[in-house]
């Protein structure tokens, strides 16, 4: 396992383990983040936990034009009972996408420093927000990286009330032009949507 210092690289993905750990330490700089991004390799660790940089193979993805939107959902989609916006309120969907339960996780790995660097991505155009409002209260919403190459980069999302973030999700894709997005890694919810898995060298490409 490779240990970082201050140098801006990563190892070669042949080097990353099974379950797509490449490289442990290095720092949260802007420069280091879009670079990790650039080449497919994002961070993710606990707030006791050293800096871990990932790789996966295969890369959990979604192709727009594969996204499913059930019938229920677009009954919900109809009523306009929420308002999706985007770019609003970038460190408030951080905070509450870090402060929301999910199964199997004890604590949350949206640290302070995580919210801190990120925010700095949003503010140089490279991190991008969507809120979901309901009765002028945040009540969802999904944060993600855009580096201008038509992959998003999606990070997490949370919700308040039911639905919420599917809403945001869906119209945000609905609204967009991008070619692939990035969901890292497999989750039953994002798979009800559509994403599937493909190989890590194929998602490559698509960077």
């Amino acid at each position: 396992m490779h240990f970082l210092t201050q140098d801006l690289w990563f190892p070669d993905y042949d080097e990353a383990s099974a379950d797509g750990l490449l490289a442990i330490g290095g720092d949260l700089s802007v420069d280091r983040l879009l670079f990790a991004y650039e080449y497919g390799i994002f961070p993710w660790y606990s707030e006791d936990e050293p800096i871990l940089w990932w790789s996966p193979d295969p890369r959990f993805v979604l192709f727009p034009e594969k996204l499913k939107v059930s019938k229920s959902m677009r009954q919900i989609l109809r009523r306009n009972s929420f308002k999706v916006t985007v770019n609003t309120d970038f460190q408030k969907v951080m905070q509450s996408c870090s402060k929301i339960k999910r199964e199997g996780q004890d604590d949350t790995w949206i640290t302070n420093d995580m919210i801190q660097a990120y925010v700095k991505l949003h503010e140089q155009g490279y991190a991008k927000s969507v809120e979901v409002w309901q009765d002028d209260e945040l009540v969802g919403g999904l944060y993600g990286v855009d580096l201008g190459n038509g992959v998003f980069c999606g990070e997490s999302m949370f919700s308040k009330v039911s639905n919420a973030s599917k809403v945001g999700f869906i119209t945000f894709i609905q609204n967009s032009s991008y070619r692939l997005i990035d969901c890292q890694v497999h989750t039953n919810h994002l798979e009800s949507l559509g994403a599937e898995e493909i190989p890590r060298s194929k998602f490559l490409e698509y960077l």
